[in-house]
C-alpha cells in the first residue's frame, strides 16, 4: 500500500521518531528530516548539501563506513551501535539500519541511513547496572539476588563460610563481600591460594616460622594467620590442602590457636575463616581424601556461587561492568556492546565463567578502542559458534524442575538466536518465575505490560 493520496513523502518523513536522512553518489545530503535535525542538533538547512561526515562526525567516519559498505556491497545493515559527535562536542550515542538507494529502472542512486537516539537507553540500562550492584558483585538472576539477600546477615555472625562454585565463578569476590560487610571490615583481608604452594613452603606461609627454624631462617616471620588478625582470612582451593596441614588447620578451628615452625608459643588466631574450593568436598570425603571433621569445621555455613551459564540474564550488566571498568583502567572509551556482539555472548556457555567473561572483553579492546564493541571484535570461537556450531549440538533436555535460567540457557544452547528470540525466552522465563503473575514479571524485567505481551507473543 503506498502514501494516501496528496500525503507529501516529507511530511511522512518529519513524522516519524527516527532520525532518517539520503545521500547521492557524490555523499552529499539530500534529504535530512525533522528528527535527524533533533537527535543531531543541525538543522536540515545546515545539513542539505553538505557532504555526510561534515554533518555526523560519526565512530564510522574513519574508514568503516556503514552506509558505504551498504551501497558498494548491495546489502543492508540493521542495528548498528555507533555515537554521534553533536556541534556542541556532547556524544550521543545512536543505533543505525542502513541500505542502498535505487530509482525505478533498478539504478543505484544513493543511499539512506535511520537513526535512533539511544541517550535515554543508555542512561537506563546504567540505572539498572547500579541497581544490581552489590560489593561489586554483578547480577539480578534470583539465585545472585538470595545469595544478595543472605550475605549481610552471613557477614554479621563470625562463623566459618565455605563457598562452593566452578573455577572463574567469583568466589574470592564474595569472600571480600563478607568481609566488608562484617564487624571485621576495618581489619586485614588475606587471601591466601592453598593449591599454589608446596606443602613446606604453605605451613611457614599460613602459619609463619621462628628464626632457626630450618637453614635460612635467619629471623622471625609472621604467617598470614597473623597477617590477618582482627580481619579475615580467605583460604582459596581449600581442598588442595595436604593431610598433614588439614590437621593443623582443624587444630585452628577448634582452638583459635596456632604455633608457628620451630615455635613453642602458641599464638592466638583471631580471624575468621572463608574457605573455598570448585571441587566436591563431599566427595572428597567419602573418598578418604579430605578430613571428615575438618569439612563439618569449614562447612558452618555454605555457599553456593551458580556459573554463568545458569544466569544468563546476568550477562548484560556484567558486560557493561567490565566494560566499565576497562575503561577505566585502559583510558579508553567504549560505550558498550552492541545488540550483536551481546548476542553473540548470550548464545554461548560460559565453561570459565565471569572470568571468561572478563578475558573475551579484554580482547575485545584491543581491536576497539571507543564507540560500541562489535561481534568482529570478539574472539573467533565465539563468532564460529554462530557461523557453524558443533557438527551435532549437544542433547540438551530440561527437567520439569529446572530453573527458568537453566531453561532459557538449555534453549539457547540448541542453536543460533537473534536478539528477538532472546528476549522471548527470557521473558517466558521471568513469567514462569513468578507463577504466572505478569505483573511480577513486568517489574522483575523493568517493561511495561504491553511491552511484555509484545515479547511473550512475537518477542
Amino acid at each position: 500500500m503506498g502514501l494516501p493520496t496528496g500525503v507529501p513523502c516529507e511530511e511522512v518523513m518529519d513524522s516519524i521518531a527516527d532520525g532518517v536522512f539520503t545521500v547521492d553518489l557524490e555523499w552529499n545530503v539530500t534529504f535530512f528530516n525533522r528528527a535527524a535535525e533533533t537527535i543531531t542538533g543541525i538543522t536540515r538547512a545546515e545539513a542539505v548539501g553538505r557532504k555526510c561526515w561534515e554533518v555526523f562526525h560519526s565512530s564510522l567516519c574513519d574508514g568503516s563506513c556503514a552506509l558505504e559498505q551498504c551501497m558498494n556491497e548491495d546489502m543492508r545493515l540493521s542495528g548498528k551501535s555507533i555515537f554521534i559527535i553533536r556541534p556542541d562536542g556532547e556524544k550521543t550515542p545512536i543505533s543505525i539500519s542502513a541500505a542502498p538507494l535505487r530509482d525505478a529502472a533498478g539504478n543505484l542512486v544513493g543511499g539512506v541511513e535511520t537513526f535512533r537516539d539511544l541517550t535515554e537507553i543508555v542512561r537506563l540500562r546504567q540505572e539498572l547496572a547500579d541497581r544490581y550492584v552489590f560489593e561489586d558483585i554483578v547480577g539480578k538472576s534470583p539465585a545472585l539476588t538470595k545469595l544478595f539477600d543472605t550475605l549481610p546477615q552471613i557477614a554479621a555472625s563470625n562463623a566459618t563460610v565455605l563457598i562452593l562454585g566452578e573455577s572463574g565463578t567469583g568466589k574470592e569476590l564474595f569472600a571480600r563481600a563478607l568481609h566488608s560487610l562484617s564487624e571485621r571490615s576495618d581489619g586485614p583481608f588475606v587471601a591466601v591460594n592453598c593449591g599454589a604452594l608446596p606443602e613446606n613452603l604453605l605451613e611457614s606461609e599460613l602459619f609463619g616460622y621462628k628464626a632457626g627454624a630450618f637453614t635460612d631462617a635467619k629471623k622471625d616471620k609472621p604467617g598470614r594467620f597473623q597477617q590477618a588478625r582482627g580481619g579475615t582470612i580467605f583460604l582459596d582451593e581449600i581442598a588442595e590442602l595436604a593431610p598433614r596441614l588439614q590437621v593443623k588447620l582443624l587444630r585452628v578451628l577448634q582452638e583459635k590457636r596456632y604455633e608457628p615452625l620451630g615455635g613453642v608459643k602458641t599464638e592466638e588466631a583471631d580471624v575468621r575463616v572463608v574457605a573455598a574450593t570448585n571441587r566436591d568436598l563431599d566427595a572428597l570425603v567419602a573418598a578418604g581424601d579430605f578430613r571428615q571433621d575438618l569439612f563439618y569445621r569449614l562447612n558452618v555455613v555454605r555457599l553456593v556461587i551458580p556459573p554463568l551459564r545458569q544466569r544468563t540474564e546476568d550477562i548484560p550488566l556484567l558486560a557493561q561492568h567490565i566494560v566499565e571498568k576497562l575503561n577505566r583502567r585502559q583510558g579508553a572509551a567504549v560505550e558498550g556492546l552492541s545488540e550483536n556482539a551481546l548476542t553473540l555472548l548470550m548464545r554461548h556457555d560460559f565453561p570459565g565463567n565471569v572470568r571468561e567473561l572478563e578475558n573475551v572483553l579484554e580482547y575485545a579492546f584491543i581491536l576497539c578502542k571507543e564507540g560500541f564493541i562489535e561481534a568482529e571484535h570478539l574472539p573467533e570461537y565465539l563468532r564460529r559458534e554462530v557461523a557453524g556450531g558443533p557438527a551435532s549440538p549437544p542433547s540438551v533436555s530440561v527437567s520439569a524442575t529446572a530453573q527458568p535460567a537453566d531453561e532459557v540457557d538449555a534453549m539457547l544452547r540448541l542453536g543460533p538466536h537473534s536478539m528477538d528470540a532472546v528476549k522471548r525466552l527470557a521473558a517466558q522465563a521471568a513469567v514462569r518465575r513468578h507463577d504466572g503473575k505478569r505483573m511480577a514479571a513486568c517489574r522483575e524485567l523493568g517493561v511495561t505490560k504491553d511491552t511484555l505481551r509484545k515479547l511473550l507473543r512475537n518477542g
